[in-house]
């Protein structure tokens, strides 16, 4: 039969054709079309003959060709035919659909709802058929039945659309399906019902079909809804992280195998959407601008949902090629100082936290997005780097006005800018870990930045750069030749950048000889520069050298905490250089270092501060140190057993023209000879005791030694016995620094005070608590002070600031902490008698004391002290802990009341501890943040030895705080003539700093908040700086318990009966809380504080009102949530604004003093309306949203402003404007006048608020206008009593002028005349 259908196609007249079909029945058709097809011949030409005898003219044709149709969309489906046959198939049945009137296309489509209903799609290769039959219905004009009534084509297409959206649909047919949707013209409406079917449907996809899915539906997106889908792809995948998140969370149990999807799975997916939503925007620009845009909305409402890892991914992915980088940057950069600013924001307040307790931190989100891209996202790791370098170079650190810079790299970073320049660095160091490839392009950047960079900080860089090197320390090789050219700019580089420098790099010189020969070549041209830096430079690095390069044989220093110990690059030293090749090297740089300590002073001091380090890390090299510190002493020694002055000072200065230059560190020098030898002998004879060769090289040693313990017992001597006279300094010298002789002079005194501190230092050491050597310390200590007080005493006179500055003493860290502990602690019966020497003298325990407190302050500004071991973090964290126990009992057994402070010169022992304690406990909160368990167990003298492991913080905090508190309660009852202001103001800031150690949530610092609250409430402390320090605490301590307002209101009552108020009938009624509001401290110390916290408040409850704005415009699923806690916000701002109302309401009716108290209380009071007016706003906004009703609180609160607040704001002006007219003296007038610049700022505040709720009352048909009392008009004011007087005048003038009524005309003139004189007079 269809041998004969194809040959009657093939004639012309289709007569004879139409009988033949008419002839078959369906079934027959049917069957003839798949035998065709499956046989695989002519089947094309089949249906085109069948079609040919089917017009659609005729009804039969009609019906035929709807048979037709409706067996090979089956067949199609089937899988049975080739794919080849069958896009045969439909490409002639699509050409054929657009032939088909209304009616048959609108059963074709809805048989095709069916089917799709059904799931009986398999291949989908149907729908392109479908596509062009909604695409032909669409344009169909005629009527077509719809259930009982009628529709048009494109209504019927939008009909079968939405029944489409609303069933269920096979998972395996969504993807051609959205293939499908793609070439149907839909509308607004059609797409969004599409697109919002097909994202429902990608929960029930397995994971690996969801990438070709996102794909197509991006293409979709081309026609619009563009921020649906959008929202839609990085919500779901937002979804799985969570869910991944929680999974690896629960251990996994034996019976529930809850695990849905295998992470690296879910991150290749990830991976594959992203690269598709990229190749889709670079085709498509507007997709990435409306990726920004929905990313910045979303951000202002929830920043979680916004930036999560998968949409941080994304914008790192777009910004890579991409005119949208900067866009993306910015906005990244915006949102991690939000983050950062906002919990910064929530930390410091208890009342936020209870709103917020989920806290969102963006940062462990973007290191999140380093660590998934280790699943092959190549794509995200240059927008990790750019963003890397971008963080850091836009949040550097700032360099202070002639100083330097502030180092990130120690202390905890508190602010928003320094989290982010540290997040910067943790992006680029974890990316670095993670992918190879990009390593050398990181490391080459960072190489160029501290070079190009050289002017401003760049500690953050060397940091990241050491970091860098110690994540992967044979990595560098690769990159060698970069080094080496950093290397070449060495001597154009500051000297802090090249030691930080050369730090980082040190592990490459030991695995790459050609480095190690290419540095020394730099560093040997740079010894003989003629800039001063580059030959420090040049020290630097040969110090450096000396230090890491060991001649094998040298002990291996325990306190030496070398800064890599990388065990694959000892093995590389060892195999490439042997040891007489290092000995050599070392050698060969000795040499090279010698030429040095002829050039300047700054250049020596290097090398004296450098050659310690290098002994106690390369102990073989002692000898060539010794005899080159030997040869240069003996350049100043004066061998003569009674010659005084023991040194020849004069040869350490150099006069160039009429200046005089320091030319050799004397002190330095000797300073330096002092830490070696002690090194020496307690370090080399150790060993030496147990292996006795080397007999020869031992008498040598023990040559240069006797010779420097000889020498330095014969400076000591003649020291002691030294007069000013015979160093040329006396009272009557001149120590001006304007004139060359007092330039020599101050030069001179340093250098003897620094010689005595070094001998007081060596003698005390090696005295071995005998009381001569101790004798012979005081004797030297008598030689400093008699110094000290001279220069004490010509600073003062010259008031010069240079004079003012102490120099920096002598004695190392270590031994300050020796020294302490021998004079304060030592009860041992054997050294009584020795001590006693050292005891006796009031002066030298005051000056161990404040030297221990200046090695303090070094440490908290700059991370290191000078002296041994000064740069090592442990042994500095070791000293401090030993520092401060002996401070601690000093001071808590020998209070400042009971301890006689001699002639009243200079500040008490007692006090001088109390300072150190407080610089103390300060710099270990910074640099030490993580073992301040560690310093506190080291304080609880109790338990010294106790297990280290579960140390409670709070508890041992709570215990040191008790002994201030005990301390502060003695000053406060002492007699007023023993009350000390300095010691109380320095016992309160060490009991705010110990507050921060103390957990919030915990018993004890409850207990420490109610001391704080009793002690305010008792004390009529009059001192200012001692009631301000104490208020402070009760604020920042009460912050963190609940919200403070309660708080200001009764300071706010008190301030008002203590100062009285504006109308002077009236009587306060005196309802005292706090004590310490008194009529000295009243105002302006208590007044400007409350009004300060009260400003705080504002901020935190305008930071609320934005919040909740963003709140109330989301419109997602989970907003019953949202509402929920919009609710708990409103009530949380309209109580605080309510209490803080009835704050203001105290303040304002009180007689402030003219100043700056009433300057901030207007400016605040403006703050307080423009807050007022957000919220009202915000209510608008609600109002046209939703049509609920304004909350009952917020009426209460309109009510309050109108009553306790907006008439008295008007009181207060007028008694603030009237107040200058009361003044008489012109300098009180200026004062006054300054105080109304405020004034019109806040009127138009309170009109704005007013304006807003007349909006409020007629949106929620609430009259909140009830309340408010008509304002005073500002325009004008009649002073009744200066109309009266005026009045008056005129009709005096009237009664004499009366006959000529011309006369009084001209009067009349002449007064309208002479009132805009006044006004002008006025202005000036």
């Amino acid at each position: 039969m269809a041998q004969r259908i194809l040959a009657l196609a093939a004639e012309e007249g289709p007569e004879r054709l139409r009988e033949a079909l008419q002839s078959l029945g369906e079934s027959e058709l049917g069957d003839m079309v798949t035998r065709q097809a499956l046989k695989g011949r002519e089947t094309a030409a089949l249906l085109r003959g069948i079609f040919k005898g089917s017009p659609c003219s005729q009804q039969s044709g009609v019906l035929r060709r709807l048979q037709v149709y409706k067996h090979c969309i089956p067949l199609v489906e089937s899988g049975d035919l080739h794919l080849g046959k069958a896009s045969e198939i439909i490409g002639l049945l699509m050409l054929e659909a657009r032939q088909l009137p209304g009616h048959a296309l609108a059963e074709l489509a809805t048989l095709f709802v069916d089917v799709i209903k059904a799931g009986s799609l398999s291949n989908g290769k149907s729908l392109e058929l479908f596509s062009t039959v909604l695409t032909a219905l669409a344009g169909s004009k005629e009527s077509l039945a719809y259930g009982k009534g009628e529709l048009n084509g494109e209504e019927f297409k939008k009909q079968l659309i939405n029944t489409l959206c609303s069933s269920k649909w096979d998972p395996q047919s969504v993807i051609h399906l959205a293939n499908m949707f793609r070439d149907i013209p839909l509308s607004g409406e059609e797409l969004q019902f599409v697109v919002e079917k097909v994202l429902r449907m990608f929960s029930k996809l397995d994971l690996q079909e969801i990438p070709p899915l996102v794909y197509q539906l991006l293409l979709l997106s081309a026609k619009g809804c563009k921020k649906t889908v959008l929202e839609g792809i990085i919500s779901f995948f937002n979804q799985l992280d969570k869910r991944q998140k929680e999974e690896q969370k629960v251990p996994q149990s034996v019976d529930l195998e809850v695990a849905t999807m295998p992470l690296d799975q879910l991150r290749h997916v990830e991976g594959t959407v992203i690269l598709h939503i990229v190749s889709v925007i670079n085709l498509d620009q507007d997709l990435g601008e409306e990726l920004i845009r929905h990313l910045k909305t979303e951000q202002q409402k929830d920043p979680a949902r916004a930036l999560c890892p998968f949409s941080v991914a994304l914008l790192l992915s777009v910004a890579v090629k991409h005119r949208l980088q900067e866009q993306i940057f910015d906005f990244l950069k915006t949102s991690i100082t939000r983050s950062c600013k906002d919990l910064q924001f929530l930390q410091a307040s208890k009342f936020l936290q209870d709103l917020f307790p989920q806290q969102y931190d963006v940062t462990t989100v973007i290191l999140e997005v380093v660590k998934n891209s280790a699943f092959g996202w190549d794509h995200v790791t240059q927008g990790l780097v750019d963003l890397g370098f971008s963080l850091m170079e836009s949040y550097e650190p700032r360099k202070p006005f002639g100083g330097k810079a502030a180092d990130t790299s120690y202390g905890l970073s508190k602010m928003p800018a320094q989290q982010a320049c540290k997040l910067g660095a943790s992006i680029l160091l974890e990316t670095f870990k993670v992918h190879e490839p990009i390593r050398s392009d990181i490391l080459e950047q960072v190489l160029n930045r501290v070079l190009t960079k050289a002017a401003s900080p760049v500690s953050h860089f060397i940091d990241l750069l050491s970091n860098i090197v110690v994540s992967a320390p044979l990595v560098l090789q690769t990159s060698s030749s970069k080094v080496t050219e950093t290397f070449d700019n060495l001597s154009f580089l500051p000297i802090d950048t090249v030691q930080g420098l050369l730090r980082a790099v040190q592990p490459l010189l030991k695995v790459s000889m050609s480095v190690r020969d290419s540095l020394i070549l730099v560093l040997q041209k740079a010894i003989f520069s003629r800039q001063l830096d580059a030959r420090k430079a040049a020290v630097a690095g040969f110090l450096l050298l000396l230090r890491n390069f060991k001649v094998l044989g040298s002990l291996s220093s325990s306190q030496c905490s070398q800064a890599i110990g990388a065990t694959q690059v000892q093995a590389d030293v060892h195999a490439c250089y042997n040891s007489a090749a290092n000995e050599a090297f070392c050698l060969e740089i000795l040499g090279s270092l010698r030429r040095c300590l002829s050039q300047q002073a700054d250049v020596r001091l290097m090398l004296y501060e450098g050659f310690y380090d290098v002994l106690r890390r390369n102990s073989q090299l002692a000898s060539s140190i010794m005899e080159t510190l030997l040869s240069q002493i003996k350049q100043y020694y004066l061998p003569q057993p009674d010659l005084l002055p023991p040194l020849k000072l004069e040869g350490c200065i150099m006069a160039q023209g009429d200046q005089i230059f320091l030319q050799e560190p004397l002190a330095h020098l000797l300073c330096c000879i002092q830490h070696c030898l002690a090194w020496y002998k307690s370090t080399v004879h150790l060993c030496q005791g147990a292996e006795d060769d080397d007999d020869e090289e031992e008498e040598e040693d023990v040559g240069f030694e006797q010779s420097f313990e000889e020498m330095l017992e014969s400076v000591t001597r003649r020291m002691i016995k030294s007069e000013l006279e015979d160093f040329e300094l006396d009272k009557s010298a001149d120590f001006s620094l304007s004139s060359g002789v007092g330039v020599k002079n101050n030069i001179y005194a340093i250098q003897v005070m620094g010689i005595c501190e070094v001998l007081i230092e060596y003698n005390f050491n090696i005295g071995n608590f005998s009381k001569s050597k101790f004798e012979d310390v005081l004797g030297l200590f008598t030689c400093y002070n008699k110094l000290f007080e001279i220069l004490k005493e010509k600073a003062g006179k010259n008031k010069s600031t240079l004079g003012n500055k102490t120099a920096r003493s002598f004695l190392s860290m270590g031994f300050v902490s020796t020294l302490l502990t021998a004079l304060f602690r030592d009860n041992a019966q054997s050294h009584e008698e020795s001590l006693t020497v050292l005891r006796s003298s009031t002066e030298f325990l005051r000056y161990a004391v404040s030297v221990a407190l200046q090695k303090v302050q070094q440490l908290e500004e700059t991370g290191q002290t000078d002296g041994p071991d000064g740069q090592n973090p442990e042994k500095m964290f070791q000293n401090l802990c030993k520092i401060t126990r002996v401070l601690l009992w000093r001071y808590t057994s020998i209070p400042t009341v009971v301890e006689e402070s001699g002639k009243k010169k200079g500040k008490s022992i007692s006090l001088l501890c109390l300072e150190g304690l407080l610089r103390i406990f300060n710099t270990v909160q910074q640099l030490y943040t993580a073992r301040i368990p560690q310093f506190l167990q080291a304080l609880d003298i109790t338990d010294g030895d106790a297990e280290e492991t579960d140390i409670n913080v709070t508890e041992k905090a709570a215990f040191q705080i008790r002994q201030f508190q005990r301390s502060l309660v003695n000053q406060f009852s002492s007699a007023e003539d023993d009350f000390n202001s300095k010691e109380t103001q320095s016992l309160i800031i060490v009991l705010s700093t110990l507050s921060k150690l103390l957990d919030p949530a915990s018993q004890q610092f409850l207990q420490f908040l109610t001391w704080t609250v009793k002690i305010c409430k008792e004390n009529a402390l009059e001192d200012i700086s001692c009631c301000k320090g104490l208020l402070s605490l009760l604020f920042s301590l009460h912050a963190l318990y609940k919200s403070p307002v309660g708080l200001l209101r009764e300071l706010a009552q008190d301030i008002h009966a203590c100062l009285g108020d504006i109308d002077q009938d009236i009587e306060v009624e005196s309802r005292s809380h706090f004590a310490i509001v008194n009529a000295k401290t009243a105002a302006p110390t208590v007044c400007l504080l409350v009004l300060g916290q009260a400003d705080k408040v504002l901020e935190e409850v305008d930071w609320l009102i934005k919040k909740l704005t963003s709140l109330g415009s989301d419109t997602s699923e989970d907003s019953s949530q949202a509402s929920n806690q919009a609710q708990a916000l409103e009530k949380g701002v309209i109580l605080q604004l309510g209490t803080l109302l009835t704050v203001y309401h105290e303040l304002v009716q009180t007689a402030l003093p003219a100043g700056s108290c009433v300057d901030t209380l207007l400016r605040s009071l403006s703050k307080t309306y423009a807050i007022l007016t957000s919220l009202v706003k915000h209510y608008i906004q609600a109002c046209r949203s939703n049509s609920n009703a304004i909350p009952a609180r917020l009426e209460k609160l309109v009510k309050l402003s109108g009553s306790h607040l907006t008439p008295q704001c008007y009181s207060f002006i007028t008694y603030v404007q009237v107040r200058p007219k009361l003044i008489v003296a012109k300098s009180q007038l200026a004062k006054v006048l300054r105080e109304t610049k405020p004034i019109p700022n806040l009127i138009f505040a309170i009109e704005q608020y007013e304006k807003f709720l007349i909006h409020l009352s007629k949106k929620s048909k609430v009259n909140l206008m009830q309340y408010m009392k008509l304002s005073t008009s500002r325009d004008f004011r009649i002073n009744a009593s200066m109309l009266d007087s005026a009045l008056q005048e005129h009709n005096a003038e009237d009664a004499e002028n009366e006959p000529d009524n011309n006369q009084s005309s001209t009067a009349e003139q002449t007064d309208e005349n002479q009132e805009p004189k006044k006004k002008r007079q006025r202005k000036k």
